[in-house]
């Protein structure tokens, strides 16, 4: 646990479900790669919060190489930034989700045209500076991050992919996940053992399994130190359920799961690469209302806009970008017209989370306190005054 002093914690509620939700931070072997990405997630969380209070930096922790730590620097400075740039919507995403389908793939136009009515999104809004965005409980929404991969990051995500061997096409990767329709659902399980168990996804099952994954370390990391400052919750729920299903691997014999998640650099579950797929606007069903999904691009393309429909939100979506939200909230697509397109997704299914016991999560929260502070830089749906020049 990082040993922040009082008057820098003013953002998320991330001491109060330390204290109240998780009950013990879990002991992550030291040979894993997530092992050397939560030293890194705690050095860029303490950065976020000293930009954030004003205060001096720290030097980073020994054991990460020179690129890593310049990409972790950048990307603390960035969320700062984007934090102190704050949009406050009229909506409820609780009362929102209520009146979302189950499986709301969100490609039903008449049922998105209802939801518009009955949520109506503020006058369009485009983006290209990093920002936060926040419902009227102040639940957050969205983190917006452009110019976020450094070059070292976004090489590495070129030569992954070219490896992978694709073109036009995504695949999802996942070290321990369910097969479509064998899904862990409901109440977490109290013996590991019974009903449909996890698997390798079928990307991890070829020759080049092992080294795909290193190669994803790097790009890993970063959007896991992202997910400590975004969402703490989530980020420890995280661990927790790698550290369980390692455990679980273990005696269980799985000697290729146990393998996989030693070297998954990840805290979320799974990734989609996807690799010059036009996207239409969709939800993603799979996505717990409160958690995150965490999207990075790359490419030759220019001029690409990302929409987030039932936000009346457009995101400048230039290559070095990254954003996350709740796929299963937010309606969301992109079209590129020219160029190389590249796509990293970070994602987790409430399956693998409730395999593992792992309690159910709460929204991330904006603090009250923050949005005092940044009176001046916020915007309010209610106000166009206060927009400022986002």
């Amino acid at each position: 646990m990082s040993h922040i002093p009082p008057e820098w914690y003013s953002y998320a509620s991330h001491l109060t479900f330390l204290r109240n939700g998780m009950n013990q931070i879990p002991e992550i072997p030291e040979d894993w790669a997530l092992h050397t990405t939560n030293s890194a997630s705690e050095w860029v969380e303490q950065q976020f919060l000293a930009h954030i209070a004003g205060r001096s930096l720290i030097a980073p922790p020994p054991g990460l190489d020179l690129q890593t730590v310049l990409s972790c620097g950048q990307l603390a400075l960035l969320m700062a930034n984007a934090y102190q740039h704050l949009i406050k919507l009229d909506i409820d995403i609780i009362q929102y989700n209520k009146a979302l389908a189950k499986q709301e793939s969100g490609m039903n136009d008449s049922q998105e045209e209802a939801l518009l009515a009955r949520f109506p999104p503020p006058e369009k809004m485009v983006l290209d500076h990093p920002s936060v965005v926040i419902d009227s409980g102040h639940r957050i929404i969205l983190w917006y991050i452009p110019g976020t991969l450094s070059p070292w990051v976004q090489n590495d995500i070129y030569m992954a992919t070219i490896a992978m061997e694709l073109t036009s096409s995504c695949i999802n990767i996942a070290p321990c996940w369910f097969q479509q329709g064998y899904e862990c659902c409901g109440h977490p399980r109290k013996n590991l053992d019974e009903g449909f168990k996890p698997v390798v996804s079928a990307s991890l099952k070829g020759d080049r399994s092992l080294s795909m994954i290193m190669d994803m370390q790097r790009p890993a990391l970063l959007a896991s130190v992202a997910l400590r400052v975004m969402h703490p919750q989530l980020y420890w729920a995280s661990i927790r359920t790698h550290v369980e299903l390692g455990h679980w691997s273990a005696e269980q014999g799985l000697h290729d799961i146990h393998r996989f998640l030693k070297y998954w650099a990840s805290v979320d579950t799974s990734a989609a690469i996807m690799c010059n797929r036009q996207s239409p606007k969709h939800r993603d069903p799979k996505c717990p209302p409160e958690a995150f999904d965490i999207l990075t691009s790359i490419g030759s393309y220019r001029h690409a806009v990302m929409q987030l429909t039932n936000l009346g939100i457009e995101l400048i979506y230039n290559p070095g970008v990254m954003e996350s939200y709740s796929g299963h909230l937010v309606r969301h697509g992109i079209h590129v017209d020219q160029g190389d397109w590249v796509v990293w997704a970070w994602f987790l299914w409430d399956s693998m989370h409730n395999y593992a016991g792992t309690p159910h999560l709460d929204y991330a929260v904006y603090n009250p306190v923050d949005l005092d502070a940044y009176q001046l830089a916020k915007y309010n749906q209610a106000d166009f005054a206060m927009y400022g020049n986002l």
